[in-house]
């Protein structure tokens, strides 16, 4: 039973199977939950379907509960979760459990009495049911494997990056300090207006008045592109190296048997 059980809960790209079919069910109620969390935050619409909503929030409530319990418990059907109880505690660390929890955990934790402040913030985390979805997209899969492989690229932008925001922060505190003691009064309150110059953005609410200070904010803000542009880059490469990899597999498997020619 677990085994058939299993097989359904697996993706499938059999079309007309029970496991197809799940599928469907499945993504279909993940965007509808979407649409009804969007139209909820409408006064106009939440008020006179108060009750509607509340409704399809605890039904899906409770088919995605029974759907993440299924999942545990098939979880040792799986060669890396195979170990009773263990296997079943590492699947429920692993990041699409871990979202398939979030996306029901909004619902439970009210029964125990928690500050309605914090529960407000916890709505939000309904949204992670979308990322439920993650499972039936092979694009997301394509995006994991490249942030993978290309880790230690992005670590290093990222780390150039916070580089480049505490030097041009210390010199634009030591240039403009004087002329603006209030809106660069130290390092750390000046990194705002770093944050807004290298990421292009520009708010305006704080920037130099000197001629000097005037010059090194032009000279960031072009630097600006080009440090955001090295993660894009990195990334992008990336995509290109998996799709070809991707393109050159399927050519080289035989269209019968699946088998490498």
């Amino acid at each position: 039973m677990r085994s058939v059980t299993h097989k359904i809960l697996t993706v499938s790209d059999e079309k007309g199977s029970v496991s197809w079919y799940f599928d469907v069910v499945l993504v279909t109620l993940i965007l509808l939950n979407v649409v009804a969390i969007v139209l909820e935050s409408v006064d106009s619409i939440r008020r006179p379907y108060q009750e509607l909503f509340d409704l399809f929030e605890l039904l899906s409530v409770i088919f995605f509960t029974m759907e993440y319990i299924l999942r545990l418990w098939v979880a040792n059907e799986q060669e890396e979760y195979s170990t009773p109880i263990w296997g079943n505690l590492k699947y429920a660390a692993s990041l699409l459990a871990v979202i398939d929890l979030l996306a029901i955990l909004p619902f439970y934790l009210p029964l125990i009495g928690l500050d309605l402040r914090f529960l407000r913030i916890l709505r939000l985390f309904r949204l992670f049911r979308l990322f439920k979805i993650a499972r039936y997209v092979k694009a997301l899969s394509l995006m994991n494997g490249v942030f993978k492989e290309k880790k230690e690229e992005l670590l290093i932008s990222f780390v150039f990056t916070l580089f480049m925001l505490l030097i041009t922060s210390s010199l634009m505190y030591y240039i403009e300090n004087e002329a603006q003691p209030d809106k660069f009064s130290s390092i750390p309150q000046t990194m705002w207006w770093a944050i807004a110059t290298l990421t292009t953005v520009g708010y305006g609410d704080v920037y130099p008045v000197t001629g000097l200070g005037k010059f090194l904010g032009g000279v960031i803000a072009i630097l600006g592109i080009g440090i955001f542009a090295l993660p894009t880059g990195i990334l992008a490469s990336g995509f290109s190296e998996h799709l070809a990899k991707s393109k050159l597999e399927a050519k080289e498997l035989c269209p019968h048997c699946g088998e490498p020619l």
